[in-house]
């Protein structure tokens, strides 16, 4: 599909059913109740704010979304800095249009939006040969742990993308996530 057609926009309060509708059709019968109630608790928790929640939208009609949630990294030192910091979770796409590119351009041009409002850092715990197209890498070996210790295995899929200049150095620590997504079963296989 030519990317081209599609428009990333901010979601709207209108786009919410599209929304779950989506990621039911994108993770299916097994994981999309799950995913499905995960972003609608986001959506609806304050410790979430800021939220960030992009739609891909093709001949009006929602085929793509993804949502990021403020996090915090509680600092392994006594630095006082705050970061700014968002993890990017969930990302779907409809089902019939994966593998199309739609979810690339999404990432990319939510991380512009992101950058330009100020965000620093963003997590995501996902498949690495995804998310290195987009700058992420490991973040644990940056000494910025996941919420959750992440088996030995799937290391590499916590990952970090810097989107201001040297932030990945000016923070170390725990990242704690919304009260929605701070529960383990979330990030374990």
């Amino acid at each position: 599909m030519n990317t081209d057609a599609i428009q990333v926009r901010p979601a709207r309060s209108d786009d919410r059913d599209p929304i779950l509708a989506l990621h039911l059709d994108a993770f299916g019968d097994d994981e999309g109740p799950v995913i499905v109630r995960l972003v609608e608790e986001m959506l609806d928790d304050p410790t979430a704010d800021p939220t960030y929640s992009f739609v891909a939208e093709s001949k009006k009609k929602v085929v793509g979304h993804v949502l990021f949630t403020s996090v915090t990294i509680e600092p392994a030192s006594d630095s006082s800095d705050v970061a700014n910091a968002q993890i990017l979770a969930p990302l779907a796409v409809t089902r019939d249009l994966q593998g199309e590119g739609i979810g690339t351009h999404l990432v990319n041009e939510a991380l512009k939006q992101l950058s330009a409002a100020g965000v620093q850092l963003v997590f995501v715990l996902g498949y690495p040969n995804y998310y290195s197209r987009f700058g992420f890498v490991p973040a644990g070996a940056r000494g910025l742990q996941a919420p959750y210790p992440i088996p030995e295995q799937n290391v590499d899929a916590w990952m970090v993308v810097e989107l201001q200049a040297d932030a990945i150095e000016s923070f170390n620590g725990e990242v704690k996530c919304c009260r929605a997504l701070d529960q383990q079963k979330y990030w374990v296989e």
